[in-house]
């Protein structure tokens, strides 16, 4: 069999699978569905997960087709015309200030545009995205809304910031000993879709987390060996963090407060493992081994 068509033919089972699933939790098809950051590594996720459902999707985002932009109100009503459900993934994300305005300005919107269901996207943890949660929970009025707080990405060692880290064998990181129940991304799409599409999940709180907690240090060993590749953790502190983004090109600001946010999720609070992913989907989380491999197979560290 030729890649390409190991390749479709996966895509054949995901989506079967995706559909059986459904069909065993009683889910409905529903009308459309705005997904913000339709692009980004969750909501393309969700979008791929609803559209193998039969569920027309709207992914919304600062260059496509459907053009959506966290700082730019106005195009949100045109957004938002039609649909029945959106899944909110604020960015950069829903610790920073004006994120609070943002999702109240947005909650707004959504009430006028008749939406009947938001599912949001939160960070595990984070006083200040409990703040932004909370405003858009004061405005959305009698839209149903879901929060679904997150671990620390898996996926960040894979395809987000951390990836480059990883490449060079050194994964620079201010989370000192510190144990963290990281979280696959493709569970955290299934239940955000669970919550978009199935009935029960209004005004639930969901904190998602993989089933073990790790040091970054035993991190860097599972993904050294399923990279092929060494890699070691390195920890700083939060200033000499802050210094090594500033010289990647992240603005002082910016990188100031990723710093910060680091060592507010990082201090320990975050250690236990939740059983939410199971409570939603009926099954266990993935661990972070079987996150590698997978990783791994489909060439994540290859470069």
């Amino acid at each position: 069999m030729t890649k390409n068509m190991a390749d479709e033919t996966k895509k054949t089972y995901t989506k079967q699978g995706a559909a059986l699933s459904a069909a065993r939790q009683g889910t409905r098809v529903m009308g459309t569905v705005l997904v913000t950051s339709g692009t980004g590594k969750t909501g393309r996720r969700v979008a791929e997960r609803l559209t193998a459902l039969g569920v027309p999707v709207r992914a919304g985002s600062r260059a496509g087709e459907v053009p959506f932009d966290w700082q730019d109100e106005s195009g949100w009503a045109a957004a938002l015309d039609g649909t029945e459900a959106a899944y909110v993934a604020y960015y950069p994300d829903l610790a920073v200030p004006g994120a609070a305005g943002a999702m109240a300005a947005f909650g707004r919107v959504a009430a006028a545009s008749g939406l009947r269901r938001v599912v949001l996207l939160s960070g595990r943890g984070e006083p200040q995205a409990a703040v932004a949660e909370e405003a858009l929970r004061g405005a959305c009025g009698e839209v149903e809304l879901t929060v679904v707080r997150s671990a620390f990405f898996a996926q960040n060692f894979s395809e987000g910031a951390l990836l480059d880290s990883v490449l060079g064998g050194e994964l620079v990181f201010p989370a000192g000993s510190t144990t963290e129940p990281f979280l696959d991304i493709d569970d955290l799409a299934d239940v955000v879709v669970a919550a978009l599409t199935g009935d029960g999940h209004a005004g639930a709180v969901y904190e998602l987390t993989g089933p073990r907690s790790l040091t970054f240090e035993e991190a860097a060993e599972e993904l050294g060996r399923a990279a092929g590749r060494p890699v070691r953790y390195v920890p700083v502190s939060g200033p000499a963090y802050a210094e090594v983004l500033e010289g990647f090109g992240v603005s002082g600001p910016e990188a100031g407060f990723l710093a910060e946010l680091f060592a507010t999720l990082l201090d320990g609070h975050n250690s236990a493992t939740t059983d939410d992913v199971k409570r939603v989907l009926g099954r266990e989380a993935k661990e972070f081994t079987a996150f590698t491999r997978e990783a791994a197979r489909d060439g994540a560290w290859h470069g």
